[in-house]
């Protein structure tokens, strides 16, 4: 199986918690602030698994940066790339999707998207409800768990079986 842009993905392996994660989003933030400053509507958010203490992850930092809408930010994508993202046209109704250093190899996902949107506000919701109630991380991690191994090859189908958990968690069901 290859990505969109042609490469083979990296396999879906997660990792323990690692506490270096916070440092490494605060690092990448500090970088990225002066560069995406002209078009941020707010402040920088570290998402995904790695926001969340003692929640396993793929070792990839989510970075959501809020911007006023996306036609207004894609000049934005130019000067990412020139501190090494790569812009992948993924959902870009809905964002601009980046990574970096390569989509062979990722270490980090940055995702620019409209402040206050639907996506924007679940996303911080998820990860907020996450880090505050332990059991449902606990039932998230061995739901994560079984999809790695079933679609270790298959990204795409890893982040959409996750999606009606992900669903219940925000609609307060777990």
């Amino acid at each position: 199986m290859t990505t969109r842009d042609g490469t083979s993905p990296q396999p879906v392996q997660l990792e323990p918690y690692n506490p270096a994660w916070p440092a490494a989003f605060i690092a990448e933030r500090e970088l990225l602030a002066p560069v995406l400053a002209p078009w941020l509507a707010g402040a920088i958010e570290h998402v995904g698994s790695t926001a969340v203490p003692g929640l396993p992850a793929k070792p990839i930092i989510d970075i959501m940066a809020p911007v006023r809408d996306l036609d207004a930010s894609r000049p934005a994508l130019a000067e990412l790339e020139k501190i090494g993202y790569c812009y992948a046209p993924y959902k870009s109704e809905a964002m601009h999707w980046l990574c970096k250093p390569s989509p062979a190899h990722r270490t980090h996902h940055l995702h620019l998207v409209p402040l206050n949107s639907v996506l924007w506000m679940e996303r911080l919701a998820f990860r907020d409800v996450l880090a505050a109630n332990s059991d449902l991380a606990n039932e998230y991690a061995a739901l994560k768990y079984r999809l790695a191994a079933v679609h270790r090859h298959d990204r795409e189908r890893y982040t959409e079986e996750k999606g009606p958990f992900i669903e219940s968690a925000l609609r307060g069901r777990l």
